[in-house]
C-alpha cells in the first residue's frame, strides 16, 4: 500500500512540529486521550529550521512523486495543520489532519493497492489490506487515521451527544497551540509512557525524579532560533525543587562532555531549568543552523515510519 502509506509517514513526521489547533480536530481527539501532539504545519515550515525539515524528506522523493502523480497529492504542500493522539491502549490512536484532499484520487488508488472499503454511521473508511489500519475522509478537509476502532470512535464523536476532552485540557491545548509552532501535551506522568524504539534511552535519575509528575507539556517556537520550553506540574513543591536539581544536574553533566558530544554540550549549555511552586520549566533556545547540526545524526538513525503497513522502514 505505498500510496496511503507514504501518505501516512509523511504526516506523522510532520506531527513533531504542531500549531494553532483547529477546535473540530480538537472534538475528534478521544476523551481520555494521554498524549496529544499537534502542528500548524503551514507556519512551521515558512521557518529556517521547517524547510531544513522538508530536506530530510528528501530520500523519499520517488515515492513522493509516485504519491502525487498518481492522486494530485503532495503531503508536503497540502497538509495544513495536524494533531496526533493516543490514550496509552495497545496499537491505539489517531493522526488527524487537516488540508486539501482529493478523495476520489486517493480512494482509488487504495483500492488499486489493495486497500478494502467499510461504511459506518454514513462514512466511507478506507482499510489496510491486513485491516490493522483505516483511513476516513470526514470531509474533503479533514482525514482521520488510526487503528479502525479508534478511527470509528473519531467518526461516533461527530454525533451530538459524544463525550470529548475536557473543558481544562482543551483550555491548555489553545495556550499551547496559540503561542507556537509545534507542541506535546500530557495528562499522565510522562514516567509511565510507553516511548517509541528509536527513542533514546532516559537517564534512571531522570525517571525516578519523573514519577511524582501529574501532567506535562512541551512547545516549540520556530524562528531564526528554535525555542523550546517544557513544563512539569509535579505533587509538591518538594518534589518541583527535586525534579529541578535532578534535570540541572543532567545538563551540567552533558556541558563536561564538551570534546566528545560538543553538539549535546552546546544544547546542554542552553539550557535553564526553574521551580516555582509545584511546577518546573525547563527552556533553550538555539539558532537554527545549531539545531540542525544537533538534529542531523539523529534524522538518518531514527529511520523512516510507517503507519500503513505498521513495520519500521530502514
Amino acid at each position: 500500500m505505498p500510496i496511503l502509506r507514504n501518505a501516512a509517514s509523511v504526516a506523522v513526521f510532520f506531527t513533531g512540529m504542531l500549531g494553532a489547533a483547529d477546535p473540530r480536530l480538537v472534538a475528534l481527539a478521544m476523551p481520555d486521550a494521554t498524549v496529544i501532539a499537534g502542528a500548524n504545519v503551514t507556519q512551521a515550515e515558512a521557518s529556517p529550521f521547517g524547510q531544513y525539515v522538508l530536506t530530510l524528506i528528501a530520500p523519499h522523493g520517488q515515492e513522493l512523486q509516485a504519491l502525487t502523480a498518481a492522486t494530485g497529492f503532495d503531503p508536503r504542500k497540502d497538509i495544513t495543520e495536524l494533531l496526533a493522539v493516543t490514550n496509552g491502549g495497545p496499537a491505539s490512536g489517531l493522526v488527524l489532519a487537516r488540508g486539501a484532499f482529493p478523495v476520489e484520487a486517493i480512494s482509488a488508488a487504495a483500492g488499486a493497492a489493495g486497500a478494502s472499503t467499510e461504511t459506518y454511521n454514513g462514512a466511507t473508511i478506507l482499510k489496510s489490506p491486513n485491516g490493522a489500519q483505516a483511513l476516513v475522509f470526514l470531509d474533503a478537509t479533514l482525514v482521520a487515521f488510526g487503528d479502525p476502532a479508534s478511527v470509528k470512535a473519531a467518526i461516533d464523536r461527530q454525533l451530538p451527544d459524544a463525550q470529548h476532552l475536557s473543558a481544562a485540557v482543551v483550555s491548555r491545548i489553545e495556550q499551547l497551540s496559540g503561542a507556537n509552532d509545534a507542541w506535546v501535551l500530557t495528562t499522565v506522568s510522562p514516567a509511565g509512557l510507553r516511548l517509541p524504539s528509536a527513542a533514546p534511552a532516559v537517564p534512571g535519575m531522570i525517571v525516578q525524579a519523573l514519577q511524582q509528575v501529574q501532567q506535562a507539556s512541551l512547545a516549540v517556537k520556530l524562528d531564526a532560533n528554535v525555542t523550546v520550553a517544557a513544563q512539569a506540574q509535579l505533587d509538591t513543591s518538594q518534589n518541583a525543587t527535586a525534579l529541578a536539581g535532578v534535570l540541572q544536574l543532567v545538563a551540567n553533566m552533558a556541558q563536561m562532555q564538551a570534546q566528545k558530544a560538543p553538539e549535546a554540550a552546546a544544547f546542554a549549555k542552553s539550557v535553564s531549568v526553574a521551580a516555582s511552586g509545584s511546577t518546573v520549566t525547563i527552556a533553550f533556545s538555539m539558532p537554527e543552523a545549531q539545531m540542525q547540526q544537533l538534529a542531523a545524526p539523529r534524522s538518518h538513525a531514527a529511520g523512516h515510519s510507517s503507519l500503513w503497513n505498521g513495520q519500521q522502514r530502514h
